[in-house]
């Protein structure tokens, strides 16, 4: 659970570190682990300086020797009578080293990072006393052990580094589920250039998307930041990881598919390319659904079962083609976009497959080759509409409908 992804400084923080350094500090009694000189910078006994070691004093919100520190806690360091010269807070193993910064006034220490389970910190720091002394303190606490099963970690899409399609959600999946949902959302951004408007949609406790208000602009790029690690999920579930995707968005695809007039348009950036004849599927069996779709998966070839979409393989309307071509998923439920070289007769004229929409060879062949995951396909013509989660069917609700679906709404 490796992390040291920084994360905002809030003001319920600077609240929290005023409350803690009062209930629960070192309040710079001798430290036992301390080395011989450690106190006074010139190696002077404690005699000598003792009037300026009782002036000056270190606290921290975490008690020296303390075991079992919750994983969401903010260490916090503080000075009185005088100034913070240097902290230095290391973890167990390869935690390594957690990142802060001492104030201006050098009064405080802090950081955004949560700690690691199951680690041992060790804090020294260094105030220069208002007589110019130097007193150094030591200390050292453990945290909480965590199972797999109290940590969530989170799977990204897009890929970094991928170029997607206008209509491409950010998709993130926690393998544990987030009863907390606004604890984890508070830190979860995304960042664009240029700047859209942009929400979280959660469709369940595992799965939360993110798309803009519309379509992304052709060339954002994106930056994600799923910093969640440490923060409480629910339940006593913490995020286990902090996760950081960039990626691109290409040009501006959009395919219009009529399923009464059994053509696709394509757009590229706002220019119509081609009309293609098309086939939807056959009404009223296995009418294709309406909606805006979002090209999910691509497969220069395919296996395509009936079986797969609840259709028996033996029955009249059972199928099993093993190399479809140029294949695209737009569904969950089986609709793709494919090659359909055996119904070219009545592309263009009629509705005859199973839902998926096919297309000669050549023309398959170029929509796939110039497609990207994200890329946009609306379709009209049937009373059939795409049901919520049925594949990326993010478009398919108002802006007002997702922003209903964040967590902080």
């Amino acid at each position: 659970m490796p992390s040291l992804a920084v994360r905002s400084t809030t003001g319920a923080a600077a609240l929290l570190l005023a409350a803690t350094l009062l209930s629960a500090c070192d309040a710079g009694s001798a430290d036992p682990e301390a080395a011989p000189g450690s106190v006074g910078s010139d190696g002077a006994s404690p005699s000598a300086s003792e009037d300026a070691v009782q002036a000056a004093s270190i606290r921290t919100n975490v008690k020296r020797g303390a075991r079992d520190v919750p994983v969401d806690t903010l260490l916090r360091v503080a000075a009185t009578h005088g100034r913070l010269s240097t902290v230095t807070v290391t973890g167990s193993g390869d935690v390594g080293a957690l990142e802060g910064a001492i104030s201006g006034d050098g009064g405080t220490w802090s950081t955004d990072d949560r700690l690691e389970p199951a680690t041992t910190y060790a804090v020294e720091a260094t105030v220069r006393g208002e007589d110019g002394d130097v007193v150094t303190r030591r200390s050292r606490f453990s945290t909480q052990e965590l199972s797999l099963d109290q940590q969530t970690y989170p799977s990204v899409a897009p890929l970094a580094g991928e170029t997607v399609g206008v209509g491409m959600p950010v998709i993130v999946n926690f393998d544990v589920p987030v009863t907390d949902r606004a604890s984890f959302e508070k830190h979860m951004k995304v960042t664009t250039t240029p700047e859209q408007a942009g929400g979280w949609y959660w469709l369940s406790d595992q799965v939360a998307h993110y798309r803009p208000k519309k379509y992304w602009k052709a060339g954002t790029e994106v930056s994600v930041d799923v910093d969640i690690n440490s923060v409480p999920a629910g339940g006593g579930i913490y995020g286990q990881e902090s996760r950081h995707v960039d990626f691109t968005v290409g040009d501006a695809h959009v395919y219009k598919v009529d399923m009464d007039s059994h053509q696709m348009r394509v757009f590229s950036n706002g220019e119509l390319l081609r009309t293609l004849p098309v086939t939807t599927g056959e009404e009223p069996k296995f009418t294709t659904r309406s909606g805006i779709k979002v090209i999910m998966e691509k497969f220069d070839a395919k296996r395509m079962n009936s079986e797969t979409v609840g259709i028996p393989a033996n029955s009249a309307d059972g199928y099993d083609i093993d190399n479809v071509q140029w294949a695209m998923r737009v569904t969950s439920s089986g609709e793709f976009i494919h090659a359909a070289p055996w119904s070219v007769s009545s592309q263009g004229h009629a509705n005859v497959s199973h839902g998926c929409t096919g297309m000669s060879t050549d023309n398959a062949d170029w929509l796939y080759h110039m497609s990207v995951r994200g890329d946009v396909v609306e379709y009209v013509g049937t009373d059939r509409s795409i049901e919520p989660g049925n594949g990326w069917s993010d478009w398919n609700l108002t802006w007002a409908e997702y922003q209903e679906g964040s967590a902080l709404a």
